[in-house]
């Protein structure tokens, strides 16, 4: 967005005298006035003096550094706040945002208010006062600090010499996000050219405030799945195991109580795989989980991951990287290793595989990727088996988050191919 506000500037020069070289579209594309940065007429120059003219271009330029950047949004707001009491000269300033409940205005932050008043305006019901009225509305409102405010707080704000209100909603697609409060000594209304500017601010800043929203919710709905998904995974191997070795231990009781010697034995030896099992599955699980990705980004992951399993497994794992250039998301690198990482511990925990091939490949627009080993296959009950496990279950969810499908085939030449299909997505070339 800034790059694109840059770019429009400079391309057209404004009368002589303004000070400044911009395009006047670019400020069009804002609702700025061209008043609100010196461009008048005479007469209108005549009156306004030269050090009386915004920097609009400046703040709008900061707006669009701040929504590309990480910065945080309640220091964002309170950055802006500045800026607001500086230009309207205001005594002080205030910014509130929406509560989770939907039902309040929590107090952000606050420039020129004192401790005792900020502690009573922590949090004010939704549809108090002149915030009531700009959120309902939707528009910017003003009034005398006398009339709107709270009986037990007009006072104080009056005695700190702010005695005219005004209220700028932060809003975002008929949405209303929060409100900016800046307190005046005078009942004169603010220029046209500042009530410009702060409404640009605050739909801008009300973009921020819902993109900061989105990612917050698309970060607890992944947390949820990534838990759903450990939960199965860990179901799929130790919880069994661990189910395994309780039936086991019941009828080891049984044998002891008979006092059959060879029972006992034979059923005290599978306990005790059982265990020796369920720690490995464990170690395994605790490793999984606990890999991350390259930050180099998937395919130098894929090649670690190949050398790594290589050393687990006892065999030759060797990853070919037919795509010249994989174009994929965070998102998508993930789900992609996730899938590829549990094929090869399922290779290592049943396969007795020599020899596996990991490919991965761009054809008709499609990203394909193969993990073929030349172990003992799926056979019979053993396919069937594989189908119901949770573990193949997460990977076909994965899958499906790619937009994808995924196959499990036994090889004619022994073994088998795990094959994961899903869209690349648009402007990535084929490169076949």
């Amino acid at each position: 967005m800034r790059q694109s506000f840059i770019a429009a500037v400079g391309k057209r020069p404004v009368p002589s005298g303004s000070g400044l070289n911009c395009d006047r579209s670019a400020l069009e594309t804002y609702n700025i006035p061209l008043s609100a940065i010196g461009i008048a007429s005479h007469s209108e120059r005549g009156v306004r003096d030269r050090g009386d003219r915004l920097p609009v271009i400046e703040v709008l330029a900061e707006i669009a550094s701040s929504m590309s950047s990480d910065a945080n949004t309640e220091q964002m707001l309170m950055r802006f706040l500045e800026i607001m009491v500086r230009i309207s000269r205001a005594k002080a300033g205030a910014v509130r945002v929406l509560t989770a409940d939907g039902a309040h205005l929590r107090l952000v932050g606050s420039i020129g208010l004192s401790p005792a008043l900020v502690e009573k305006e922590r949090y004010v019901p939704l549809e108090c006062g002149i915030c009531g009225k700009a959120t309902l509305s939707q528009s910017s409102q003003s009034d005398s600090v006398m009339e709107v405010c709270q009986k037990q707080v007009r006072h104080i704000y009056f005695a700190q010499q702010c005695s005219t209100i005004y209220a700028v909603p932060l809003r975002h697609k008929g949405k209303v996000l929060g409100v900016y409060n800046i307190f005046l000594d005078n009942p004169a209304p603010l220029p046209e050219d500042i009530r410009y500017l702060f409404n640009s601010i605050s739909e801008h800043l009300g973009m921020a405030l819902e993109n900061t929203r989105l990612t917050r919710e698309n970060m607890r709905i992944s947390l949820m799945n990534e838990r759903t998904m450990l939960a199965n995974q860990i179901h799929d191997s130790l919880a069994q195991t661990l189910a395994y070795a309780k039936m086991r231990l019941t009828v080891l009781n049984e044998a002891l109580a008979d006092q059959d010697l060879d029972r006992t034995n034979r059923y005290l030896g599978e306990v005790e795989e059982a265990v020796d099992l369920a720690y490995s599955e464990l170690r395994n699980l605790i490793t999984q989980f606990r890999d991350r990705i390259d930050p180099r980004g998937l395919v130098p992951a894929l090649q670690e991951m190949a050398e790594s399993f290589s050393k687990k497994a006892n065999a030759d794992v060797d990853f070919l990287n037919v795509a010249q250039d994989v174009v994929l998301t965070p998102e998508e690198e993930i789900q992609v290793f996730h899938i590829i990482q549990e094929s090869l511990y399922n290779i290592c925990k049943h396969a007795r595989a020599r020899h596996v091939v990991v490919t991965l490949d761009l054809h008709d627009n499609e990203y394909v990727v193969n993990v073929a080993d030349d172990g003992v296959g799926l056979q019979g009950s053993a396919l069937t088996n594989m189908g119901k496990s949770f573990g193949l279950t997460i990977m076909r969810e994965r899958a499906a988050k790619l937009g994808g499908k995924l196959t499990i085939e036994s090889r004619a030449a022994g073994g088998t191919i795990v094959r994961l299909s899903f869209p690349a997505r648009p402007g990535v070339e084929d490169q076949t």
